[in-house]
């Protein structure tokens, strides 16, 4: 078998592995919150009898093992089982919250992928002087402060001080695109500013790695102006680097816009996750926690192909 064929199946493997470990951890955590599933759906004033009725409707009953399997049964054929507290197919809940998420996270990633590596190229270009120092600070500044805060402060700048949008990202069925744009341009700048530090800073390492090859003092050299030196010599052989953090911010885009997604109250999966895990809503909590969690090992291993495709060593073996 070819030395990349090999790699990428075992890449595919310890994914597979590592997501029936993660669907493990899932169950044994939700299962360990506090509280009672059955209290807090009948309410304080319910009855021993009808709490211990409930709990045998719900299967609460048996062993912890066989309640496992069955739910990891139930995913595998795509049953994600209905919501305990008002009995909604879970399902069809998250597919109505999964288009929400990933539209907000691919409109984050459109506009700070290319605007990280642009940046990164023009810190690359000017590594030590001025143009590098305030880019590298005000990223570095965004990136540093929890997201709750840059929530709030974009907030307040671009609904207070300057009324350009509404503080909630209300999105409906049936909303046309620009609607949904505006909707969402709060949430955006918010991710936008999350993730850009992260992507321009590897972006700015890979170039100035490889501005210290050989070939690159050959090219200027040759008289080529140092922004054609870096486009189209440096950054086509920094490219793998590059598209692995890339993609791996594009994973934390999906995955980690929980509190981004409360604080707009925005309807998608992660204020979907927060509702019921403040019901003890069990099966709707596993069922987006294991769909974060294959978004996540997907996304990651999508990084480990990319790196290993990307190597020369590996694609001409001797």
């Amino acid at each position: 078998m070819h030395p990349i064929l090999k790699l990428v199946a075992q890449r595919i493997a310890l994914g597979l592995l590592l997501l029936l470990a993660v669907s493990l951890l899932i169950f044994l955590g939700t299962e360990a919150l506090p509280g009672d599933v059955a209290q807090a759906i009948l309410g304080q004033s319910a009855t021993p009898e009808a709490l211990a009725n409930l709990r045998e409707s719900l299967g609460l009953n048996r062993p912890a093992y066989v309640r496992y399997f069955d739910w990891l049964g139930g995913i595998l054929t795509g049953d994600f089982g209905v919501a305990l507290t008002n009995g909604q197919d879970i399902g069809q809940a998250i597919g109505q919250r999964l288009g929400n998420t990933l539209f907000l996270a691919a409109c984050a990633a459109v506009i700070s992928v290319p605007l990280a590596i642009l940046l990164g190229l023009i810190a690359a270009r000017y590594n030590g002087r001025w143009p590098d120092k305030v880019i590298s600070g005000v990223t570095l500044s965004t990136i540093s402060l929890p997201e709750f805060v840059a929530a709030y402060f974009v907030i307040f700048l671009l609904t207070q001080v300057f009324p350009i949008f509404q503080p909630v990202a209300m999105v409906f069925p049936g909303m046309g695109f620009w609607e949904r744009l505006q909707a969402v341009a709060l949430p955006v700048i918010v991710l936008v500013l999350v993730v850009l530090a992260h992507m321009m800073r590897m972006t700015r390492a890979a170039i100035l790695n490889v501005m210290q090859s050989a070939y690159i003092e050959t090219a200027e050299l040759k008289g080529l102006s140092p922004m054609r030196v870096i486009w189209q010599h440096a950054f086509p052989n920094a490219i793998a680097p590059i598209v692995s953090v890339v993609v791996l911010n594009l994973a934390y885009l999906v995955v980690g816009v929980v509190v981004v997604e409360v604080v707009f109250g925005y309807n998608a999966l992660g204020q979907y996750l927060v509702d019921h895990v403040a019901k003890r809503d069990l099966p709707v909590v596993q069922a987006v926690g294991l769909i974060f969690a294959a978004v996540y090992i997907g996304l990651n291993i999508l990084a480990d192909v990319i790196g290993i495709v990307s190597n020369p060593r590996l694609r001409h073996p001797k």
